[in-house]
């Protein structure tokens, strides 16, 4: 043992803390079901993008228009 460790770290061998690899709160949804709604979300943001693409073009096509 170290004499110049500090309190918690004297912590060592038998009276070592131990570890636990298992989390708190364990989550009740699987892994299909996170994966389902993160494509969902995925899904989402694809379709406000290919609706924002779609409207500035036909903003677009409209200021051409108007500028002939």
């Amino acid at each position: 043992m170290d004499p110049y460790a500090k309190p918690k770290e004297r912590n060592i061998g038998a009276r070592r803390p131990k570890i636990q690899h298992v989390p708190q709160f364990v989550e009740p949804r699987t892994q299909r079901q996170r994966k389902a709604e993160k494509e969902g979300v995925a899904a989402e943001r694809r379709a406000i993008k290919k609706a924002a693409r779609r409207h500035l073009k036909e903003q677009l096509l409209r200021e051409l228009e108007e500028g002939d």
